[in-house]
C-alpha cells in the first residue's frame, strides 16, 4: 500500500490510536488511560501554538523540540512542579507510539525514531531500599485502626510479590479466597492478569498471607475490590486508586525517616533487588517480575556488583596465574 498525505489534522487521531492500544496491542487499561493523558496534553500544545490544524506529514523535528522545550521549561504537573527526565519522557514516549501507528496505517508523517528521549542519569533508573528501611516502612501504618491494617496489608504485599502498582489495584476479594487456608508456613500462588494482558504468577509469603486475613477479617462490607476506600460513598469508587497508594508509601517513607523519595515502584525495584542478593538468577527474576525482555531485568545488575565480585575474587583464579 502507498505511503499517504492524510489531510486529517493529526490530533484526530488519537482516538483511533487508543482503539488501535485496545484492540491490536491488547494494552492494559491503565496504559491507555496514561497514553490518553499524555497525548492529550500534546493535542492541548497544538492548540495553543496555533498548530490545532498540523497535518500529520507536517510535522516536523522542530515541531518535536519545541514541544520538548515546553515540557521541560514550561509545563507543570497538577501539583504545581517541572517534569522530571524521567516524566519528560513517559510524554515523548506516548507520542513515538502515535507516530508509529500512524507509520503502519501508511499515512505519511515524521518518524517515530526523530524523537529522542532525554537523557536521564543513572541514579533516576532505580532507586531500592534495604530490608531495614522496610521494616521501618512497614512499622509505620497503626494497626489498632482499619485503615492501618489495610495499608499495612498492601506494603506487606507489595514486598512479597514485587507487584506492579496497576496489578495490586486491580486485585479483587475473590482473587484471594484461597488465603482461608490458615497454613502459617505455606507460600501462595496466584495468577494475576499484567503488563501487556499476560497472565503471570506472584507469590504471596506466609506473613504477607496473615496480614491479608487480618485486613479481610476486618473488613465489614461486600465490595468487591481487594483494597477499598473508605472515605469514598460512592460504591462505584471503593476501589483505592494508584494515586492514594502512592501517596500513602510516601508518607510511610517520611514518618520512618527515610530520607530518599519511595515510590510503589520502588518497593518493586528493592523485591527485585533482594532475590539477586540472596542468589535468584537473572531469568528467575525476570519471570518473577514479568518482564517481556531479560534487558530490562538487567537494569539491576549493577546493585549487586560488590556480591558479583566477591564471587570472583573467590572463585576465579586468574589472580594466580603466573608469566
Amino acid at each position: 500500500m502507498a505511503i499517504s498525505k492524510s489531510q486529517k489534522p493529526i490530533a484526530t487521531y488519537l482516538i483511533p490510536f487508543l482503539d488501535y492500544c485496545e484492540i491490536e496491542k491488547g494494552l492494559s487499561n491503565n496504559t491507555q488511560k496514561n497514553y490518553n493523558q499524555y497525548l492529550k496534553l500534546f493535542v492541548k500544545w497544538l492548540r495553543s501554538t496555533g498548530n490545532e490544524n498540523l497535518l500529520p506529514h507536517e510535522l516536523t523535528s522542530e515541531h518535536i523540540w519545541d514541544y520538548r522545550l515546553y515540557l521541560a521549561r514550561e509545563y507543570k504537573s497538577p501539583r504545581g512542579k517541572y517534569l522530571s527526565k524521567k516524566s519528560q519522557n513517559y510524554y515523548l514516549i506516548a507520542l513515538r507510539a502515535m507516530l508509529a501507528f500512524l507509520a503502519e496505517r501508511d499515512i505519511e508523517t515524521l518518524p517515530s525514531s526523530k524523537i529522542k528521549l532525554a537523557k536521564q542519569k543513572d541514579d533516576e533508573t532505580i532507586t531500592f531500599l534495604d530490608v531495614h528501611d522496610i521494616q521501618k516502612m512497614i512499622a509505620v501504618p497503626n494497626i489498632a485502626t482499619f485503615i492501618g491494617i489495610r495499608d499495612r496489608a498492601i506494603m506487606e504485599l507489595f514486598f512479597s510479590s514485587g507487584m506492579r502498582i496497576s496489578e495490586l489495584v486491580a486485585l479483587n476479594v475473590d482473587n484471594v479466597s484461597f488465603l482461608q487456608d490458615k497454613s502459617t508456613e505455606r507460600t501462595y500462588e496466584l495468577s494475576i492478569v499484567g503488563k501487556g494482558k499476560h497472565i503471570r504468577t506472584i507469590f504471596i509469603s506466609p506473613r504477607s498471607a496473615e496480614w491479608l486475613r487480618v485486613y479481610l477479617k476486618a473488613r465489614r462490607d461486600v465490595y468487591k475490590p481487594l483494597f477499598i476506600n473508605v472515605h469514598s460513598k460512592d460504591p462505584d469508587q471503593k476501589r483505592l486508586s494508584p494515586r492514594h497508594i502512592q501517596t500513602m508509601i510516601s508518607k510511610c517513607a517520611i514518618l520512618a525517616g527515610l530520607s530518599k523519595k519511595v515510590t510503589p515502584h520502588t518497593l518493586r525495584h528493592t523485591y527485585a533487588t533482594d532475590l539477586l542478593n540472596h542468589g535468584a538468577d537473572l531469568r528467575s527474576v525476570q519471570e518473577l517480575l514479568g518482564h517481556k525482555n531479560v534487558a530490562t531485568t538487567q537494569i539491576y545488575t549493577h546493585v549487586t556488583n560488590k556480591r558479583l565480585r566477591d564471587v570472583h575474587e573467590k572463585f576465579h583464579g586468574g589472580g594466580e596465574m603466573k608469566n
